[in-house]
C-alpha cells in the first residue's frame, strides 16, 4: 500500500486543521498515513509571549510589532477555517513545549499503531479547547488511555528511548527538508501546508 508521511505538532492549529482532510484524501485513494512528530521552534521566527490566562493580557513578550501582526492574523485565519470545519480553536496563552507529547506519538505508534488516529483526536481537540496540558506527563498518559492505548511504560520510554527516538526523527525530518507543519512527503516529494492536499491528490490519482 502507498504511504503518505505527515509531520504534525499539536501546538500548530494548521496541523489540527489538516487532520480530517488528510484522512479523507488517503481513504479516497487507498493510501496509508505515517504520522510523525515535528517539534516547532516558534520563537525562532515568531518570537515568544505569555498571556494572563484569566484576562488574556500580555504579561511577557519578546515579539516585534511585525511578529505580533503575523500571530494575530494567523489566529484570525485559523478560526475562520475552524468555523467552516466545525472545530474549536482557542488561542494559547504561551508557547508550549511539545516534546513530551511528540514522544507520546512515537509511543502510540509502537504500542498500538491502529489507535494512532484515535490518539491524535484525543490530543488535538482538547488541547485547542484549552483542556489538555501537554507538558504534564499524567495528562499525556491520560490521552493515551482515552485513545485505548496501554500507557504502561510510557514514563520510562519518555525519559530514555523516546527522547532519543524523537531526536532522530527530527534529524531525519530536517534531512528531508521539513521546516514546518503540516508537512507531507509522498515518494520523496515534500509539500508544506494543507493547501497542497489537492496537488497531492493529483499525484496519487496519476500513479
Amino acid at each position: 500500500m502507498r504511504t503518505l508521511t505527515v509531520y504534525v505538532d499539536v501546538k500548530s492549529p494548521y496541523a489540527y486543521l489538516a487532520l480530517a482532510p488528510t484522512r479523507a484524501l488517503c481513504a479516497e485513494h487507498g493510501v496509508a498515513i505515517e504520522w510523525l512528530p515535528y517539534v516547532l521552534d516558534i520563537p525562532s521566527y515568531l518570537g515568544s509571549a505569555r498571556l494572563d490566562p484569566e484576562t488574556g493580557a500580555v504579561i511577557e513578550s519578546a515579539r516585534t510589532d511585525a511578529q505580533w501582526r503575523k500571530v494575530r492574523y494567523a489566529y484570525m485565519d485559523v478560526r475562520r477555517q475552524a468555523n467552516r470545519a466545525g472545530l474549536t480553536i482557542r488561542g494559547t496563552q504561551k508557547i508550549w513545549d511539545t516534546r513530551l507529547v511528540s514522544i507520546a506519538l512515537l509511543f502510540a505508534k509502537r504500542a498500538a499503531p491502529a489507535r494512532v488516529d484515535a490518539w491524535l483526536d484525543a490530543v488535538f481537540a482538547p488541547f485547542w479547547r484549552r483542556e489538555l496540558d501537554v507538558e504534564r506527563r499524567d495528562a499525556v498518559e491520560a490521552s493515551l488511555h482515552v485513545a485505548g492505548i496501554d500507557a504502561r511504560g510510557f514514563a520510562e520510554f519518555a525519559a530514555s528511548d523516546g527522547a532519543r527516538e524523537l531526536e532522530r526523527a527530527m534529524e531525519k525530518a530536517h534531512a528531508r527538508g521539513v521546516f514546518g507543519v503540516p508537512s507531507f512527503l509522498l515518494g520523496g516529494e515534500l509539500f508544506w501546508g494543507r493547501e497542497h492536499l489537492p496537488l497531492i491528490a493529483e499525484r496519487l490519482a496519476a500513479r
